[in-house]
């Protein structure tokens, strides 16, 4: 595999950092090529502007327009451009983050905001038939992603029917909204729990975990999101009324079965040390 590692997390010395080290140490033993962006301690601007895009700054700032303009005449800042290079040369990603207040830490979510521009992560149509590619089709289709993912909240608390939410719902924005979205696969994410309240033996479980899950994931199965263009949605881009009948919710949007496929889950967190 050659993996991407987008690690967004201010301490180093956090288990979030040392399973970050854990991870890339594994994967490269195996002989797979890493490249790691370490997004705070590459001091990443997360904030969109008309210098990314070499825009005129007396003119209005339309940034769909003005980012697939840049994208297209190679005028995008130098930072973009090097995230760019990363992504297509993966072709999988890992994206490794706390989840802060239900999401993920605004610095990450910036990094989608600058690289995912139009005319390279949406706004593509098959030249063909004119239709839009997204939601399973798109530039970015073929590459394979997992979030690894540590969060305060006890398992089952963050469960089906926990107070917090079931964490596929609490990561659909990014799993679905951003990545299906831009046509890359989405495999089931790695949770680790109990940020406040890691021991040594919660490391070396989370560890343990992480490997396993990167040893198998060339063959684990992705989350059966539904393709725009595969006949399930009508010309509304709504769901057909044949399909999940009386259902609503994110899970409808998955095909294998009545409820998003469950995560892999740890009993880990961060601590910072």
């Amino acid at each position: 595999m050659r993996v991407l590692w987008v690690f967004a997390h201010p301490e180093q010395r956090s288990l979030s950092g040392a399973l970050r080290d854990a991870g890339v140490r594994w994967l490269e033993d195996a002989g797979h090529q890493v490249m790691v962006s370490d997004l705070y301690a590459m001091g990443w601007n997360p904030i969109v502007s008309g210098e990314d895009f070499a825009h005129d700054a007396r003119e209005r700032l339309i940034v769909g327009d003005a980012s697939a303009l840049a994208y297209a005449s190679g005028r995008l800042s130098a930072d973009i451009v090097e995230e760019q290079r990363k992504i297509a040369w993966a072709d999988t990603l890992v994206f490794q983050f706390p989840l802060w207040w239900y999401g993920m830490p605004a610095i990450l979510k910036g990094w989608f905001d600058r690289i995912f521009v139009k005319g390279f992560a949406f706004g593509v149509n098959d030249p063909g038939t004119g239709q839009t590619l997204r939601y399973g089709q798109g530039n970015l289709s073929g590459k394979t992603a997992m979030v690894v993912t540590s969060v305060g909240a006890r398992e089952s608390s963050i469960g089906p029917r926990g107070i917090n939410g079931e964490i596929n719902e609490l990561l659909f924005p990014l799993q679905h909204g951003t990545l299906w979205y831009t046509g890359i696969s989405v495999v089931p994410p790695l949770v680790v729990h109990g940020a406040d309240r890691a021991a040594v033996e919660d490391y070396e479980l989370a560890v343990k975990q992480l490997r396993g899950r990167l040893q198998e994931l060339p063959e684990t199965p992705p989350i059966r999101f539904r393709c725009q263009n595969g006949g399930d949605y009508d010309g509304r881009l709504e769901l057909r009324s044949d399909i999940a009948p009386g259902q609503r919710g994110p899970q409808i949007h998955v095909d294998d079965s009545d409820r998003i496929a469950p995560a892999a889950r740890t009993s880990g967190g961060d601590v910072i040390g």
